[in-house]
């Protein structure tokens, strides 16, 4: 501590030295000693650096000054409050100073005291602001000299927009000072009083508030000068930009004054208008709705306003009249200076065009009304003479194809075309009128104006692919202009490469075979450009200009041989060259697999140099993974090229890479590997095999599945082709496959590649693996498992293992029909006289999946042994037997789905489980259209039995009928759907349950020959979520959110009527609350706990896919019910609000407050003293995911702004078991992509 007095004095003494050289280093050094954050100062060294750097700031060198104001930030943090407010006063009396350089020091000075006072410490903050705030006020309102005002303002702004919140009780003074200033009769003076309402209006009270709005309409009301009437409207507009979430409720005010005003003669006040309608717009989007028809109207007028200009002239001439138009411009000078000074009616047209844009990004609903009048507008304005007014309205014009995007491709659904036909097909038939306007604009002198053009047409084409297919000649020119060396800048060439791309991407090969000649010379041209950019984005060209000239997959005429040279021989030199960057020789590899795959049988004789660089690539560390994707394509081709020369070396190398950490590069050399043994086989020879082989065992593993998949895909293809390299198999490899298949975790595609290796390996018919050798191997497992042998414990299989064991002998079986019965007739011995219920399930599962390939009706026992496993007290033994007859049933519908329909009838108690075979057997044949043949002449009798067990008074039987009816009725949706549909009218609340169930099970994610239908008939079906029944309603819930997750399309024009049923079902209902006596204690039941939590999770589905279809407002008022809910329903809630943060900032900003406040009643809530240890680790989980929210709410613009957030996170940071916890969340949500994990609820 001595020492650093000791330090500071001597420092303090070099400032007061006459040389001024002494005086800025000792200034320096104080700085630098007050930014380390170990420094404490004793009051007395307070108490003289405070004093001595006020001193300095009057100092004669401007240096020592400025370097004293510096000091001021890191000083406050350090020195005690009093002191703070010494340097405040002093900067504030200094502020009103006669002399002007002591002036300007003083308030850079206020500004990095307020900049750096800590936001934790609000006591002295607040104490500091009421000092500086007196002052401010007194200085603005004096007014008598204009740059202390200015400097007033800019301290008053800076100061509200941080600590707004702490000067509640001068509020009032601020804005008695403040007002007065809006028809200052300096403009600057107006702008920045402008800039300190709009903080003052983010924390200031209601009334206030309202008094400034009124204010502001009074002096609108009033005719006052031209120049307060603009100010006023800049105002307003800076009010609902900055506070909109308060602005709504006062725009049926001020609507009618600000459109009454945008229709004078006077631009600047237009172009403010406009500007105020935008915020609107933005900030209000609820309220400003039944002005949204006035707004466009005034826009489309406003657009086309230019009253010292006649356009009519340029029409007839097309592109020379426009570029002699700049050229003129460009010479004469005067003509120059008129239309920039006094022509300012292009401000007028751009406000116009970005309050266009505005509505049109924000109003989605209006989509088909902006097809018919706003876009043939934009059309027709694309010639419009301002460059940046034109950049404008291209923006403007890409919002709305951009708005029409979501429309066209609502999560793979191919029937929502038909729904959303109008927007995309007007913009079909405008295509033309768009393409006439932008070609001639595609040859302009102005980069910007092209650049826009070409990110035009790129939507365009992303919105309808194919939209340009007859207008290709007309863009060919502007293509060619802006690839040309004389008029392009790299930019300008990246630009273009990029719209060629995707124009290659999204058009046939056809349309473009009559342009070839003029599209490669450029593109050819730019692969061999110096700038790596232009390069790289012209390699991706060319290797799609391959695939054009000569597409693989569809039968063309056209004579690529001319370009087939010159493009090889540029993408040959990119190929070679080693010192060229990372993404050209990436390019570079890709685009010469694409050259060899598709034109190698041209290109014989270069092979010889080619292939061994490819060699060379494969060997470097950089470049190995895209050689081998590179690879890949060559080996597929269908030209067959002659990859002898470089296999030998090449199999090795890619064996070794099977060993390497880098995923990617495992999963494309297995690829690669299949590749290269299905379609070389007579070149690979099993001892090049081997070195393959050896790596495989350890890829076999559960902990990656997809590695694991094509592993057994290169296996099952060496054992048809090469079976010999197979001889050592049972090594290492197939003691891997056996572990793999106990995997719980396998299932799907894996699986299936599993069982075709099985079945190649039984097939390749090596020594000691024959079909019982195999079949042993398969059962073990669970023979001696159950045997009860002393080999030591076994481990316990999961239950997916005993499907997988059984799928494989299944296929093992299948091969070798002559042994089918037998094995079955052996199984079923076990199943008679099981040792354990892990046999007993194990061979009935064996006998299902062998059922289902092979018929085995001819074994008479069969039924009456399955049914017999019905009665055991096991319910997985059960559950087998009733998978086991619905699997065996499919091998022979004819014996066998009657005799289950009539044991249904005729067995009540084992219904479930016959119902479940049921399922098995309609799951089973809806699969391929074969089966759904066969089952067609049984579905009237399984229709009519389940119906008559649509009320039965268990749940899970229900289930399981509804499924049954859902899946039937996919197979013969016209006549099923509507007989569904009937149903619902029934009397029984336990029938429309059951359909209303079904219908959930019609819907999926994939395109269904029903879809057209449901589109018709889901509104009927959801009707039921009026229901006078609570589990109706709750079903209802269940299958709307099945709609709106797996395909939006069905429900989104229904959301109108669904919605404030939906709204209704969050609501706490008391009558459904009721006290159940426990012994000694009360318990509370909510009945309505489910189907609070069925619309809860409704309402997060809606979020994601028809989040443009909701009133966003109205959908966080029933959020933050939630938030005040149940445990679960909190849950959900707070996973909510944080996808909310994302997706629409600005309307959370505006409900803050009302969000924090349940937020923090979690965060401070405790648990009694004698509860569970359950309840702690509930009270934990809910604080973590409350603190989750609140970390997504930081990170919406402005949100630190706001008085509540920072209050409770300030809190947070000071309470010992939240601050971690808090710390920990924040460092995680700025990983890589981690809130898609928090967010994911399905």
């Amino acid at each position: 501590m001595a020492s650093v007095s000791y330090q500071i004095a001597n420092l303090l003494e070099k400032m007061t030295s006459s040389d001024k050289d002494f005086r800025f280093m000792a200034t320096n050094d104080l700085m630098t000693e007050l930014q380390k954050d170990s420094i404490k100062l004793d009051d007395d060294s307070e108490r003289k650096v405070v004093k001595m750097l006020l001193r300095l700031l009057e100092d004669k060198n401007g240096e020592v000054q400025n370097l004293a104001v510096k000091c001021l930030g890191p000083l406050v943090n350090k020195v005690k409050e009093f002191q703070v407010e010494t340097i405040v006063d002093s900067l504030c009396s200094n502020m009103v100073s006669d002399k002007e350089q002591l002036r300007d020091i003083s308030s850079i000075g206020l500004k990095t005291v307020i900049s750096e006072l800590p936001l934790a410490s609000s006591a002295l903050a607040a104490n500091v602001c009421k000092r500086i705030t007196g002052r401010l006020s007194n200085a603005i309102e004096k007014q008598e000299d204009v740059s202390v005002q200015l400097e007033a303002l800019d301290i008053l702004a800076d100061l509200l927009s941080r600590f707004g919140g702490l000067l509640i009780n001068f509020h009032t003074t601020i804005l008695a000072a403040l007002l007065p200033q809006l028809s200052s009769p300096r403009q600057a003076v107006r702008k920045r009083t402008i800039v300190a309402l709009s903080h003052l209006v983010m924390s200031c009270n209601h009334q206030l508030y309202t008094k400034l709005i009124d204010y502001l309409l009074d002096g609108l009301s009033r005719d006052t000068s031209a120049s307060t009437t603009r100010t006023y409207i800049q105002c307003i507009a800076a009010i609902c930009r900055q506070a909109g979430h308060r602005f709504g409720e006062h725009i049926e005010r001020v609507m009618p004054l600000i459109v009454r005003y945008s229709r004078e003669e006077d631009d600047e006040l237009r172009e403010y208008c406009l500007q105020a309608f935008e915020a609107f717009v933005h900030r209000c989007p609820k309220e400003i709705t039944p002005h949204i028809h006035t707004i466009i109207e005034l826009c489309l007028t406003y657009i086309t306003y230019d009253p010292n200009y006649n356009y009519d002239d340029d029409d007839g001439d097309g592109e020379d009249g426009v570029v002699m138009e700049t050229e003129e411009e460009a010479d004469d000078d005067d003509n120059d200076e008129y239309s920039d000074d006094d022509d300012m009616s292009w401000k007028v047209r751009r406000s116009a065009a970005k309050c266009l844009e505005a509505v049109i990004a924000t109003r989605h609903e209006l989509l088909c009304d902006f097809y018919r009048t706003v876009s043939p507008a934009l059309i027709a304005r694309f010639k419009e003479r301002e460059e940046n007014v034109k950049s404008d309205i291209f923006h403007a014009y890409m919002a709305l194809l951009r708005q029409t995007r979501p429309s066209v491709g609502v999560s793979l659904d191919p029937d929502c075309m038909d729904q959303e036909e109008g927007p995309v097909c007007m913009l079909q038939t405008q295509v033309p009128a768009i393409v006439k306007s932008v070609h001639n604009q595609m040859k302009e002198k102005s980069i910007k104006t092209r650049q826009d053009c070409f990110t035009l047409l790129k939507e365009l084409v992303i919105v309808l692919p194919g939209a340009l297919t007859n207008h290709i000649p007309a863009l060919i020119p502007g293509i060619q202009y802006s690839l040309g060396d004389k008029n392009s800048s790299s930019n300008m060439k990246i630009d273009t490469l990029a719209f060629v791309y995707c124009l290659l991407t999204s058009h046939s090969p056809e349309v473009f075979h009559s342009h070839m000649a003029v599209l490669v010379p450029p593109v050819i041209t730019a692969v061999g450009d110096g700038f790596y950019k232009i390069t790289a984005e012209a390699l991706l060209v060319l290797q799609q200009l391959v695939k054009v000239i000569r597409p693989l997959d569809t039968p063309s005429n056209f004579d690529f041989t001319p370009f087939t040279g010159e493009l090889y021989r540029c993408t040959l030199i990119r190929l070679k060259a080693a010192d060229i960057d990372q993404e050209v020789k990436e390019r570079a590899i890709s685009c010469m697999g694409q050259i060899i795959c598709n034109l190698g049988d041209y290109l014989q004789g270069e092979l010889h140099i080619c292939l061994p660089i490819f060699l060379d690539r494969l060997r470097n560390e950089i470049t190995r993974l895209t050689t081998v994707k590179a690879l890949t394509k060559v080996a597929g081709s269908p030209l067959r090229i002659d990859l002898r020369p470089i296999l030998g070396e090449a199999v090795p190398i890619l064996g070794s890479f099977l060993r390497k950490n880098q995923r990617a590069l495992k999963l494309s050399t297995l690829t690669l590997l299949d590749t290269l043994v299905r379609n070389y086989s007579s070149a690979v020879n099993t001892e090049l095999l081997n070195k393959v082989i050896i790596e495989l065992a350890p890829l076999l593993s559960e902990a990656d599945l997809h590695i694991a998949q094509l592993t057994l895909t290169l296996l099952t293809s060496i054992a048809q082709l090469h079976p010999a390299a197979l001889a050592r198999v049972s090594d290492a490899i197939l003691p891997e496959i056996l572990i793999l298949v106990k995997s719980p975790l396998l299932q799907g595609a894996a699986l299936n590649s599993m069982l075709e290796f099985f079945q190649a390996l039984v097939k390749a018919g090596l020594p000691g693996l024959g079909y019982r050798d195999l079949l042993a191997k398969l059962v073990a497992p669970i023979t001696h498992g159950s045997s009860g042998g002393t080999g030591g414990p076994v481990p316990v299989l999961h239950k997916q293992a005993f499907h997988s064991l059984a799928k494989c002998v299944a296929a093992l079986t299948v091969t070798s029909k002559q042994e089918a019965l037998s094995v079955v007739e052996q199984f079923l011995r076990d199943v008679q006289t099981p040792r354990s219920d892990a046999q007993h399930i194990f061979a009935l599962l064996i006998i299902g999946e062998i059922g289902r390939h092979i018929d085995l009706s001819s074994i008479t026992s069969l039924k009456q042994v399955i049914l017999n496993s019905f009665s055991p007290l096991s319910e997985e033994v059960k559950s087998a037997a009733s998978y086991t007859l619905g699997s065996v049933a499919v091998g022979n519908l004819p014996q066998y789905l009657p005799f289950v329909l009539q044991e249904i009838e005729a067995q009540p108690k084992r219904q479930y489980l016959l119902l479940h075979s049921l399922k098995e057997i309609i799951t089973c044949q809806s699969l391929t259209p074969g089966g759904v043949q066969l089952l067609q002449p049984f579905v009237p009798a399984i229709w009519q039995q389940l119906f008559r067990h649509c009320e039965c008074g268990e749940e899970g039987t229900r289930n399981v009928v509804a499924e049954c009816l859902g899946k039937l009725t996919l197979i013969d949706p016209s006549s099923l759907l509507p007989r569904l549909q009937e149903s619902l009218v029934s009397d029984s609340a336990l029938m429309r349950t059951t359909v209303v169930t079904a219908v959930k099970f019609t819907i999926s994610d994939q395109p269904q020959a029903i879809d057209p239908l449901l589109r018709q008939s889901i509104g009927a079906f959801l009707r039921t979520l009026q229901d006078p029944d609570l589990n109706v309603r709750r079903v209802a819930l269940v299958a709307f959110n099945s709609a709106a997750h797996n395909k939006p399309s069905l429900v989104r024009d229904l959301l109108d009527s669904v919605l404030p049923q939906l709204y209704s079902e969050t609501k706490v209902r008391k009558e459904l609350i009721r006290e159940v006596e426990m012994g000694p204690f009360k318990h509370t039941v909510d009945d309505g706990l489910d189907i609070r939590k069925a619309a809860f999770e409704c309402m997060y589905t809606l979020l994601d896919s028809c989040l443009d279809r909701l009133d966003i407002f109205e959908f966080l008022n029933h959020v933050e019910n939630g938030l005040k809910d149940h445990y679960d329903i909190k849950m959900l809630t707070y996973l909510m609000v944080a996808r909310l943060a994302q997706l629409c900032p600005t309307a959370v900003l505006q409900r803050l407050e009302r969000l924090v406040e349940p937020l923090r009643n979690t965060c401070t809530m405790k648990v009694k003293a004698n509860s569970v240890k359950q309840e702690y680790e509930k009270q934990d989980e809910l604080k973590r995911s409350a603190l989750r929210a609140v970390a997504a709410l930081l990170t919406i613009p402005d949100a630190d702004k706001n008085p509540h957030l920072t209050e409770f996170v300030s809190q947070i940071k000071t309470t010992s078991d939240l601050q971690p916890i808090f710390v920990s969340i924040q460092k995680d949500s700025t990983g890589p992509s981690q809130d898609a994990n928090l967010m994911d609820l399905s």
